[in-house]
């Protein structure tokens, strides 16, 4: 499939940002089930978000920012990059991780080597599946910038550019802000779209199937 430009949707060399919040300061708005640890759920949803996003691309094409070490020793452990956070909120989080990815980008030249395509995914989708990942890129490769929402319509699950880095408006009502320069995709792929902040969003994430880490994390209550 071809864009209106002529440029192959196929083929693209993705490199994903994901940036995972350190535990102890991850979603504070989602109640946890008694008994369940916030923080350790918090980093199960961050962690099966990032295993899901390692079967879908190259792990060496996902850079993870982070300030958790369990995040971080898990990125290296799949064989993604690992970032430090530098702490002055998620867009600049991101952006960091932008610059590494461009880094690399930058360090692999070589003749005939495919257009790298950029990908921005927060860390919170704990149904994800792989093929949920590589469909939603298969569609956005034949666009110059795209945007997911999630289920609510309003946040932003999935930022990408094929035409240079893209800027990151991430936060409440960010789809509406990436759509200024971005095409809106309502994509039919629920798991991807379900991001979780809410007990609501846990338990509509849990009717779809969540990863190992989350059942683990929430035990008996998972049930």
């Amino acid at each position: 499939m071809r864009d209106r430009t002529g440029r192959a949707a196929a083929g693209l060399d993705w490199r994903l940002v994901l940036p995972v919040q350190r535990a102890d300061r991850a979603k504070t708005r989602l109640l946890a089930p008694d008994g369940v640890s916030r923080p350790e759920l918090a980093r199960a949803i961050a962690l099966d978000t990032l295993d899901a996003v390692c079967r879908a691309l190259p792990p060496g094409r996902v850079t993870v920012v982070t300030a958790d070490d369990g995040a971080a020793d898990r990125a290296r452990e799949v064989g993604a990059r690992a970032v430090p956070d530098p702490g002055r909120g998620l867009d600049e989080a991101i952006r960091r991780g932008l610059d590494d990815a461009a880094l690399q980008v930058g360090g692999e030249s070589g003749a005939g080597r495919p257009a790298p395509g950029w990908a921005v995914m927060l860390g919170d989708l704990p149904a994800l599946r792989p093929e949920d990942l590589r469909e939603a890129l298969a569609r956005c490769a034949a666009l110059d910038r795209a945007v997911v929402p999630d289920a609510e319509g309003t946040g932003t699950v999935l930022l990408t550019s094929t035409r240079g880095i893209p800027r990151p408006r991430f936060g409440a009502g960010s789809a509406a802000r990436h759509a200024v320069d971005a095409t809106r995709l309502d994509l039919d792929l629920p798991r991807l779209r379900r991001d979780v902040d809410r007990a609501e969003d846990l338990q509509e994430a849990l009717l779809l199937g969540v990863g190992a880490r989350t059942r683990a994390a929430l035990g008996s209550t998972a049930a």
